[in-house]
């Protein structure tokens, strides 16, 4: 048995559990880092990472395809998915080999196996028993499934579905959330033909309303099929194909069944209830400053409930850093936390949606724009359709950003800053955006609000 004392133990090694020693041990702190896996959690292995590259091979099939539009001669023989994989690996290894080397440069010493809370302040992993004056539960995510539905055969979760060594021709995807739609994008543009059930009234449901239409537009356009307000009933597979069954007995067949209804908090088994630990469901309850209810203890990233971004964990993580420190850090909403589906097309957004504004402040007092990227020079050049859609207080700040089309989640970035900075479009109007970008549709929008448009109506 060995014993480690340090002032902050981390147990789980994702976005918020690393950011977090990282920030601790940059601000003076000796931290352990315990990890069962890999450091770099779902985000880099399973998720973000990986799937961001299947969709940059998904816009590569389309450009190759569609080259004779832009005056160049090219075929799409086909789709290599060895080669696909061996690119996506490639990614995923070299920004793991770089994380290890950052949490060594930085101090961090990091534990390899499953750790458990067995005090408010030790984490034991293996035989070494680590006691903190802090501790961060970081312990991340799982994929969902439903009651009945078990994964396996042609059943996957999108971790298995990023693994697949071949190309489906059918495919039903089980939520037309962000995951949902994301991988429905990938194998569309590699050809398989692709029917997504929500249970919901729209895709992308948690996105202002009109931009979910015109997601559906295009999605439609594309040839995705969707249903949607229907809800999944059942699912039966054999060796080559799965069939399922939705309310009102319609049922559906493809190659493959992709359940993509969201993630859970990954606590059990990690000693949170045993300690005292106020859990919901699964979730780890905290404050708006991310402390658990007991005093030295606090949760971070996909076991808080909230938004389940990689994004969110980093933030979660330096703050609880600088929390601890003694900094003070500024508290930021999840309202305010951009969000990004990489899809064709892509939506991007931060802040209040057109409904919960007028929720917040009353129909009279919300004024919107919506500018139409058929207006924007780079836009029409990269031949995407879309808008940005920009609300606000009327003689107030801006309060939410709404975005869709090719490449706009590059766009977020100033969207955010002046929405957490509460600015209002006359204070973005005088700055100019360079020509020709998409950027402009932003400015656009601004100088609209600001009663002084210039390329619109």
């Amino acid at each position: 048995m060995t014993d480690v004392a340090v002032d902050l133990v981390v147990l789980g090694g994702g976005s918020g559990g690393y950011s977090a020693a990282l920030r601790a041990s940059q601000l003076g702190m000796s931290v352990a880092l315990v990890e069962k896996d890999k450091v770099g959690g779902t985000c880099l292995h399973v998720g973000c990472i990986p799937t961001k590259a299947l969709l940059h091979s998904a816009e590569i099939a389309d450009n190759v395809r569609d080259a004779a539009k832009f005056g160049v001669g090219a075929l799409l023989t086909g789709v290599d998915v060895a080669g696909v994989s061996t690119y996506r690996q490639g990614i995923i290894d070299s920004k793991f080999k770089g994380l290890q080397g950052l949490l060594k440069a930085r101090g961090v010493t990091t534990y390899d196996g499953y750790g458990t809370l067995t005090s408010a302040n030790t984490v034991q992993v293996g035989d070494t028993t680590i006691t903190g004056k802090n501790v961060v539960l970081a312990t991340g995510s799982y994929s969902r499934t439903l009651p009945g539905l078990e994964i396996g055969g042609r059943i996957l979760t999108s971790e298995q579905a990023l693994t697949l060594d071949f190309i489906p021709q059918t495919a039903i995807v089980l939520g037309g959330g962000v995951i949902g739609v994301e991988f429905s994008s990938v194998w569309k543009s590699w050809g398989t033909e692709v029917t997504i059930v929500e249970g919901l009234p729209r895709l992308v449901p948690n996105e202002d309303e009109s931009v979910s239409k015109q997601f559906e537009r295009a999605f439609r356009k594309r040839g995705i099929e969707f249903k949607t307000g229907v809800r999944f009933e059942s699912a039966t597979q054999d060796a080559n194909s799965v069939t399922v069954t939705l309310e009102g007995g319609e049922t559906l067949t493809a190659d493959v069944l992709l359940v993509a209804v969201g993630r859970g908090p990954q606590t059990d088994n990690c000693g949170y209830e045993n300690v005292g630990i106020t859990m919901e469901r699964g979730w780890v309850i905290t404050n708006e400053r991310l402390q658990t209810n007991i005093p030295g203890v606090y949760a971070v990233g996909d076991i808080v409930p909230g938004l389940q971004l990689a994004h969110r964990g980093y933030q979660h993580g330096i703050f609880v850093a600088e929390e601890i420190a003694g900094l003070n850090p500024t508290v930021v909403s999840d309202v305010n936390i951009p969000k990004i589906t990489y899809s064709e097309p892509e939506i991007a957004s931060v802040g209040l949606s057109e409904t919960k504004a007028k929720e917040q402040y009353g129909d009279a007092q919300i004024q919107t724009y919506d500018y139409n990227l058929a207006g924007n020079g780079k836009s029409h050049i990269l031949e995407t359709a879309g808008s940005i859609k920009v609300i606000r207080v009327v003689d107030g700040p801006v309060v939410g950003v709404h975005m869709i089309g090719a490449r706009v989640g590059e766009l977020i970035g100033e969207a955010q800053m002046i929405v957490n900075w509460e600015a209002h479009p006359e204070d973005v109007a005088p700055h100019l955006h360079a020509h020709p970008t998409q950027n402009e549709a932003l400015g656009e929008a601004f100088l609209a609000l600001a009663g002084k448009p210039l390329h619109a109506m």
